[in-house]
């Protein structure tokens, strides 16, 4: 069975249906495999890998004694995060950003901090900043998702280092938080594009929720067509159902009892 919905342009629409399969055999509201390693690096303070299908993300965290200059004398710590492709994470090489970063690069970078500092109290890491490297080391679609997700856990690797050499006290983590995409691919509302979907998709969306089940950002592009709102109540509800299992996997990960 199929859910259609009004025609928008004479072009029938499809919210979801249920007997499609993908062509990696997923059903429309499946996730791609998904695997978290937190701790992966022996140097850094916090660290995850992270890998959803064929996208992996390594996700590193510094802790520095110092803030930025806005932040100077207010009492409050910074977390911000760099992201990154390495030269063959694509299937083309993608050159090296050796010194100003693309639109693309930096609208990711300021996504991640947002989505980190959104879950976190900063006045209970005063004077100190996080930052959170991602790097993708293969790109199969929903690179930035990933990045979140697994710097989430990072994160938490990292605050966690810190409070056992008792350089903080409180845990200032309000929240897991995760990132997934959605999109209407085939005429169907689809969860966790992989690269073959998300270049052909109709739309393309991202969502990045807490373990609440806030919102904390959403960003929709219409490729080829519009899209209606029917259609974005179908991919918010995959993106709310992909959130709660990746943060359960992010659980599971730590060690957090669910």
């Amino acid at each position: 069975m199929t859910d259609a919905g009004a025609a928008i342009d004479g072009r029938p629409r499809v919210l979801y249906s249920e007997p499609m399969i993908r062509s990696d055999g997923r059903r429309p509201a499946q996730l791609r495999p998904v695997q978290i390693t937190p701790g992966y690096l022996a140097h850094a303070e916090g660290s995850a890998f992270i890998e959803m299908g064929g996208t992996a993300v390594l996700c590193a965290v510094t802790v520095e004694d110092r803030v930025p200059r806005f932040a100077m004398g207010t009492g409050s710590g910074w977390i911000t995060a760099e992201y990154g492709m390495l030269p063959r994470s694509t299937l083309t090489r993608t050159p090296r950003e050796n010194s100003a970063r693309s639109g693309r690069t930096a609208e990711i970078q300021r996504l991640i901090g947002r989505s980190l500092r959104s879950i976190a109290r900063l006045d209970l890491v005063p004077d100190r900043t996080f930052m959170v490297d991602c790097d993708v080391i293969r790109a199969d679609g929903g690179t930035r998702t990933a990045a979140i997700t697994g710097g989430c856990v990072a994160l938490v690797d990292a605050i966690n280092h810190v409070r056992k050499r008792g350089l903080i006290a409180d845990n200032p983590m309000r929240h897991l938080v995760a990132s997934v995409s959605t999109g209407i691919f085939g005429g169907a509302a689809v969860l966790d594009l992989d690269y073959a979907e998300d270049s052909n998709a109709g739309t393309d969306m991202n969502f990045v929720m807490d373990e609440a089940g806030g919102f904390i950002e959403i960003q929709g592009t219409a490729e080829s067509q519009t899209f209606s709102l029917e259609e974005m109540l179908a991919m918010t509800k995959l993106a709310q159902q992909g959130i709660k299992e990746l943060i359960a996997q992010q659980k599971q990960a730590l060690g957090i009892k669910i």
